[in-house]
C-alpha cells in the first residue's frame, strides 16, 4: 500500500470543514470574603452515591450515549482474528483462483507460517507473511497489486503468490484423487503437499503422517477467519467476494491503480485510483451503503463525491468518484448502495468522459480492483 493521504480539497478554495469550537470563558475567581465550612459526613459519603446511582440508572433508560456514526456491522467482514483489512480482497481473489481454497483457508495457512508478521526469517530465507523463500518467489512471485516491483514483503503480493501456489497444488492432487492414487479431503491433500511435496503425498497415497502436525495446526486456525468465506451483503450488491459494488457498468479500466505519468501535466506520481471508461451522462451509482462527506466542484478533480461507509475491522473505508458531469447527491446524505449519485463527466483536469474511482482505507489511497470484484477487473 502507499503512504499518500487523502486529499479532499485540493484547492484553498474548496475547502470545507467545521467551525472552529469557541473560545471556553475561564471560570471565575472566587470573591474573597467569609470562610466556608467544609461538607458534612453526609454530603461527603451517602450524596454522591446517591447522585452517580440516579445518573447511571437514567443513563441507561436512555439508552446510552447515541453514536453519530455508528459501525456497519451487517456489512462488515467480522472475523475472529485481527486481520488488516487492506488483507481481506487479495484473500478472496487469491482463494478465487481455484474451487478447493477458501479464504479462510489461506487465511490460517498465513496465520501459522507467520502470525501475519513480515519479519525475515534469517535462518530459514523466508520473507514476509506467507514466508516464502527466494527460489519460491522466483517460481510464483507477481506484482499484483501494481506498485511497480513484486516482493515477498508486499502483503497483497505474497498473499497472491500463496493463493497461486496453493491451487497449483490442489490440481496435481485432484488429478492423482481422480487416477485413484491418492485418497482424502482435497483441502487436506493440498496442505499435506504444501507442506511436504506432491511426491510425498503421491508415495504414501493419502496425508503423510509427517504432514500431521502442519494440517493440524492450520485446521484449528481456520475457524477464526471462517466470516471470510461468506459472500458479504450488507447491501453492497456485488458478486460473491466483493466488498463494493460496480460504481459503473460495465467496468472497463483505462488505466490501474499505480505509478503513471499524467497525460496532461506530464507528472510522474501514483495514480490513487482507477479510471474507468463511461460515456457522457452514464449513472454513477454508490458502491456501498454510507453518508456522502463531500461533493463539489474541485480544480483536478472536477465535480467530486466522497461517501464514508463506516468501518471494515476497526478501519474507516471511503470511496470516491471523480469528474462528474452532475452531482446527484448533497453533503450529509445518506446512500444505498447501488443508489444514483451522479453523472459521468470530464471535468477538472481530465483527457474525455470517463470515472475515476477510489477505495481510501484510514486515510491511504488502496487499488479499488479487489474490492469491486473478486477476480479483478
Amino acid at each position: 500500500m502507499n503512504d499518500e493521504r487523502l486529499t479532499v480539497a485540493p484547492t484553498a478554495d474548496d475547502t470545507d470543514g467545521p467551525p472552529p469550537e469557541p473560545d471556553r470563558p475561564e471560570p471565575p475567581e472566587s470573591a474573597p470574603g467569609r470562610k466556608r465550612r467544609g461538607p458534612g459526613p453526609f454530603t461527603l459519603l451517602v450524596l454522591p452515591a446517591l447522585v452517580t446511582v440516579t445518573g447511571v440508572a437514567a443513563f441507561l433508560a436512555l439508552g446510552g450515549l447515541p453514536d453519530p456514526w455508528p459501525d456497519d456491522s451487517d456489512a462488515k467482514p467480522s472475523t475472529g482474528a485481527d486481520v488488516d483489512p487492506s488483507y481481506v480482497p487479495w484473500l478472496r481473489k487469491a482463494a478465487s483462483a481455484c474451487t478447493v481454497l477458501e479464504p479462510s483457508v489461506l487465511a490460517a495457512q498465513i496465520d501459522q507460517l507467520s502470525g501475519w508478521s513480515d519479519d525475515s526469517d534469517a535462518l530459514s530465507g523466508q520473507k514476509g507473511i506467507a514466508a516464502f523463500t527466494d527460489s519460491e518467489w522466483r517460481t510464483w512471485g507477481k506484482d499484483d497489486d501494481g506498485n511497480g516491483h513484486a516482493s515477498p514483503r508486499d502483503p497483497a503480493d505474497a498473499i497472491m503468490a500463496l493463493g497461486r501456489r496453493d491451487c497449483s497444488l490442489a490440481k496435481k492432487v485432484t488429478e492423482l484423487r481422480t487416477e485413484g492414487r491418492v485418497n482424502g479431503d482435497l483441502v487436506e491433500l493440498t496442505l499435506a503437499a504444501y507442506a511436504a511435496g506432491p511426491d510425498a503425498v503421491t508415495e504414501a497415497g493419502r496425508v503423510p503422517a509427517e504432514t500431521k502436525t502442519y494440517l493440524d495446526e492450520v485446521q484449528a486456525l481456520v475457524p477464526r477467519y471462517e466470516a471470510l468465506d461468506r459472500e458479504d451483503s450488507g447491501g453492497a450488491g456485488g458478486p460473491a467476494g466483493a466488498l463494493l459494488t460496480a460504481p459503473v457498468s460495465p467496468l472497463t479500466i483505462t488505466s490501474p491503480f499505480g505509478s503513471r505519468e499524467h497525460p496532461l501535466t506530464g507528472v510522474t506520481k501514483l495514480h490513487t485510483g482507477v479510471d474507468f471508461a463511461a460515456p457522457q451522462g452514464a449513472q454513477v451509482v454508490a458502491a456501498r451503503r454510507g453518508r456522502v462527506v463531500f461533493a463539489a466542484l474541485t480544480t483536478a478533480y472536477g465535480n467530486r463525491i466522497v461517501i464514508d461507509h463506516g468501518t471494515i475491522q476497526g478501519k474507516r473505508v471511503e470511496t470516491t468518484y471523480s469528474h462528474l458531469s452532475a452531482l446527484g447527491v448533497a453533503v450529509g446524505q445518506s446512500v444505498e448502495a447501488g443508489a444514483p449519485v451522479g453523472r459521468v463527466g470530464s471535468t477538472g483536469l481530465s483527457t474525455g468522459p470517463h470515472l475515476h474511482f477510489e477505495v481510501i482505507l484510514d486515510g491511504y489511497y488502496t487499488d479499488p480492483r479487489p474490492w469491486v470484484v473478486p477476480n479483478g477487473v
